[in-house]
């Protein structure tokens, strides 16, 4: 699927932001996450956690550490 994706990129920086998408999609489906609950997750909670990532612990947010139950809460 990535390489086909990959052909409609119109610069390299655009194929590396299609790969790592692509990659939070396929290893959230691994993980048998929900890939859209596991994005919006991502997105909700990431923000919150600061501006410097030296003092966010990204490992708590990989998909293998992530429990499903965490991407049924209720929106902030």
């Amino acid at each position: 699927m990535l390489r086909k994706n990959s052909l409609f990129s119109k610069s390299q920086a655009g194929a590396k932001a299609n790969a790592m998408y692509l990659s939070f999609i396929e290893s959230a489906k691994a993980n048998q996450l929900d890939p859209k609950a596991y994005l919006n997750y991502l997105f909700t909670e990431l923000p919150e956690r600061g501006q410097n990532p030296d003092l966010v612990d990204l490992e708590a947010y990989l998909p293998w550490n992530v429990k499903p139950e965490a991407l049924k809460q209720e929106p902030k």
